[in-house]
């Protein structure tokens, strides 16, 4: 054990019986002052914090049926575990967004082993996936599965990056409009050729099913530009199979389908062609989180994504050195409430901060989320 000794004198300190609580008194030997010592053990107890988050145990297994444990553990709740960009430059990321309540989404972007960034935003709109992107160093391909509003961020973030959208992704969409089964010979074509898209392997593959599938859509037009009247309505009959036409057309004609099988970006090495690196390493693992620790309240879950996403970077902090960094839900508040004060800005960006706006964290009335 360490030798206790007096901050003030330096010299050393001995037991010196205990105080009627039970705790140790120490007394020095050269000044004669009598004092008790306390550990801060607020680490340990973060670590007891985050081996709960990120297992399965419940608290109501823990002793005392976790009361002991919330006690103890209220206060990092109120801390916002925040990322901090190294500016590595990767040739792939992987970006996806997890939806936690029906206007509160994560954006999260993956390198396909760790974790680089979140942001927290109401909806996946070009704004929150700018924000998300703007610190992180452009890399050579960005893998999305389409959310709204990704493209047009991409092109003000990372205007030389080329986009490769998951092929399982727009596999299901088209798969969402004519069903695993189609009844139409229309529609049984189409489906076949958006389940080819997870088999093409060289460009001069993906040239053929290019071709293949613009056939089908001249063969195809004029069936799908029927148009009866419907109680005195003009209406498509074929507006399913219309809108599966329109998602692979909206793909191929940005080029975003076979990025990855560029010759240029190729020549480092092969390419992803779908997200599966951020959907199973990371939105399935989130899920399977929230899932254990079911009943915690949206602001709570925005936290323990957090968290867990902090754990998942190339560095994470240790616990002492979060709790010095993170910042709270105290020091958010005086950010705003110093920082709305001041001159609104001339170029349209958040107010403060270059990670964070107010609207995204809190509701606009006087309630924050984080009050159960």
């Amino acid at each position: 054990m360490k030798a206790v000794r007096r901050p003030s004198c330096g010299a050393a300190m001995k037991r010196n019986g205990k105080t009627s609580a039970g705790a140790q008194r120490w007394r020095c030997g050269s000044c004669g002052a009598s004092t008790t010592l306390s550990y801060d053990d607020t680490a340990a107890r973060l670590g007891e914090f985050l081996a709960w988050l990120t297992s399965k145990d419940t608290q109501l297994s823990m002793p005392g049926q976790g009361r002991t444990f919330r006690r103890r553990t209220a206060g990092f709740w109120r801390v916002w575990p925040m990322p901090e960009p190294t500016g590595e430059v990767r040739r792939v990321l992987f970006v996806d967004g997890i939806w936690l309540a029906r206007d509160l989404v994560v954006l999260i972007a993956h390198d396909g082993g760790f974790v680089v960034s979140w942001y927290m935003a109401q909806s996946e709109t070009s704004r929150a996936w700018e924000a998300l992107m703007a610190p992180i160093p452009a890399p050579d391909v960005v893998v999305c599965d389409g959310g709204t509003g990704f493209e047009r961020a991409r092109r003000r973030a990372w205007p030389r990056t080329r986009a490769q959208r998951c092929l399982f992704h727009a596999f299901c969409q088209v798969r969402r409009y004519t069903t695993s089964r189609p009844r139409l010979q229309a529609g049984r074509e189409l489906h076949a050729l958006a389940l080819e898209l997870m088999h093409l392997e060289t460009l001069r593959q993906a040239d053929w099913w290019v071709e293949r599938y613009l056939q089908w859509c001249e063969f195809w037009a004029d069936f799908l530009e029927d148009v009866p009247y419907v109680d005195g309505r003009r209406q498509f009959t074929h507006e399913r199979l219309r809108r599966a036409r329109s998602s692979l057309s909206r793909l191929v004609s940005r080029g975003t389908l076979f990025t990855y099988l560029d010759p240029a970006l190729t020549a480092e090495g092969p390419l992803p062609r779908t997200s599966s690196a951020i959907e199973g390493g990371v939105n399935a693992q989130l899920r399977d989180m929230l899932r254990n620790h079911r009943g915690m309240s949206a602001m709570r879950r925005v936290k323990a994504v957090f968290w867990w996403c902090h754990l998942h970077t190339e560095s994470p902090r240790d616990a002492r050195g979060i709790l010095a960094s993170m910042p709270t839900d105290d020091d958010i508040d005086l950010l705003y409430r110093t920082c709305s004060a001041s001159p609104k800005r001339d170029d349209g960006g958040p107010e403060w901060g270059d990670r964070v706006v107010w609207e995204e964290l809190h509701h606009k009335d006087p309630y924050t989320f984080w009050l159960d």
